[in-house]
């Protein structure tokens, strides 16, 4: 892109605006006031993010890292390490339904500005398990579970998206489901090998590429601390006086 090309915003009151499922790398900006400035990236940890000269990434990080204990581990490279990796996920989300099912009923199905609620953030993680886990690692010819949460039209490329339910499920039924998915990545795990972590399979939203299995459970991971943070959050709104 050429500077003739570059979109220029000079003396603009940008204030309250929302920028969702947008780029903004690269982006530059000098001399603004950015009081109060609330901006969620979860690929953050993949490149740098400048402010006033600082990579605040690496503090970023730290302070997320502090407040999910488990969470650096996400990237673990070895059996034991994925196992104590995801034994710590699941001491997490279960402190988190705790923290849910105390609430008054139907709070699950309560949004916060437009994101899913926490039942829909719970059914994603489903969707995410059958498809990394059941399809692509155990190569599953019917791996997607129809209360699953797809979540956006290019991640559905390829799949029957009539095999989704419309009807909302109970939340009873939701927690069941996702308990079936746990007990599903955990028996996994316990007898994964390395030989099998280093085995390569097509990546499912790119079929002429391929992923290791270390990789596609990496995916998982990530998506379960995102998830429980974004869950999280939402509660805390929910709750705000």
């Amino acid at each position: 892109m050429t500077q003739d090309q570059v979109t220029t915003f000079v003396d603009s009151d940008l204030r309250e605006a929302r920028f969702i499922r947008t780029t903004l790398t690269g982006a530059v900006m000098r001399s603004v006031d950015v009081s109060g400035l609330d901006i969620d990236a979860p690929w953050l940890p993949e490149g740098t993010l400048l402010v006033n000269g600082v990579d605040v990434v690496p503090f970023v990080e730290a302070e997320i890292n502090r407040r999910f204990p488990g969470r650096e581990l996400r990237d673990a490279g070895d059996p034991d390490g994925l196992r104590a990796a995801w034994a710590a996920l699941e001491r997490a989300w279960a402190v988190a339904v705790d923290r849910l099912t105390a609430l008054p009923a139907g709070t699950a199905d309560l949004s916060v500005d437009g994101e899913w609620s926490f039942a829909q953030t719970v059914r994603h993680l489903v969707f995410a398990t059958d498809v990394w886990l059941g399809r692509t690692i155990l190569r599953r010819p019917q791996p997607l579970h129809p209360l699953g949460q797809p979540h956006a039209e290019y991640e559905t490329d390829g799949y029957d998206m009539s095999v989704f339910a419309t009807a909302r499920p109970s939340l009873a039924e939701v927690l069941d489901l996702r308990a079936e998915r746990q007990t599903m990545m955990r028996d996994f795990l316990a007898s994964v090998t390395p030989e099998l972590l280093a085995e390569s399979r097509p990546h499912p939203w790119s079929p002429d590429t391929e992923a290791t299995v270390l990789r596609c459970l990496h995916v998982i991971l990530h998506e379960e601390w995102e998830h429980l943070r974004f869950a999280l959050r939402d509660l805390d709104a929910l709750v705000r006086p």
